[in-house]
């Protein structure tokens, strides 16, 4: 008798997940935030028996834990220019922000031995946020550029010891705007004092079947496109403003260009 409650909502839940995409947008929204906790829950361990706690190879449990969840959304990636992380030694990865969705796009092609440079309030999201600290994650306050910047000067000073490479979101913020925001300098002031290349990466615009503000969660394909790296050996801090352009260039055409054929493979076909 005691499950007799659940019969409505195991008969209603289909319905709305067919009839309403706002309820779908909910829906997979709180499942996404949910499961992840969840798999938080059960990598913590694993990555402590692995590695003994904060260690940027546990980055490698993560990517192989996370990896499926893209399924439950119905997601897709289309990957080009592999060739381009075939780098040896330290680089910074350089991509736009869109999402929290980000995530998996970067667990799809994250590179072994990389870590991620995230906002400090993210250290204290829940299982999530522990997962991120074991995971060698460079967290900076954003909020001080003094501190932000002394981040940046340990952190390459950390990729050249290390060997280790880090993925940085140069917008600064998630944005869903239909384009890049302009770049902050911290990750090329962080490649040019490491010496390091620069692996810049695009993900197709997400507004053909994630949209904010219409509440609106759909199936969808998105095209990832590794670009050729951009050298740094013997620029100085006087060249970050032109390299920063340079990436910001490069990165702007390949968007639209992924972002035209995501809208075709995204078409109305879509659900």
């Amino acid at each position: 008798m005691d499950a007799l409650w659940m019969l409505p909502v195991l008969l209603v839940l289909p319905l709305l997940l067919w009839t309403s995409s706002t309820f779908v947008y909910y829906f997979k929204k709180c499942f996404y935030v949910a499961y992840m906790m969840l798999l938080a829950v059960a990598t913590i361990p694993m990555c402590i028996l692995k590695s003994g706690g904060r260690d940027i190879e546990n980055m490698r449990v993560i990517r192989f834990m996370v990896r499926h969840v893209k399924y439950f959304l119905g997601l897709r990636y289309q990957v080009s220019g592999w060739e381009h992380l075939q780098t040896e030694g330290p680089y910074v990865i350089i991509s736009n922000h869109q999402s929290s969705l980000d995530v998996l796009g970067m667990m799809e092609i994250l590179p072994d031995r990389c870590t991620m440079i995230a906002k400090k309030e993210l250290v204290w999201a829940g299982t999530v946020g522990m997962i991120c600290w074991l995971g060698g994650i460079v967290f900076i306050n954003r909020q001080k550029t003094r501190d932000a910047k002394n981040v940046m000067s340990e952190a390459a000073k950390t990729m050249l010891a290390d060997q280790i490479r880090l993925w940085v979101f140069p917008e600064g913020t998630r944005n869903q705007n239909g384009g890049l925001l302009p770049f902050k300098k911290g990750a090329f002031h962080l490649a040019v004092q490491a010496q390091a290349p620069i692996i810049p990466i695009v993900f197709s615009s997400y507004s053909n079947f994630y949209l904010r503000k219409q509440k609106e969660f759909k199936s969808g394909t998105i095209t990832l496109k590794i670009l050729p790296k951009i050298e740094t050996k013997g620029l100085t801090a006087d060249d970050v403003t032109a390299l920063s352009d340079q990436s910001f260039g490069v990165m702007h055409s390949a968007f639209l260009e992924i972002s035209s054929q995501a809208a075709q493979c995204n078409g109305p076909s879509s659900h």
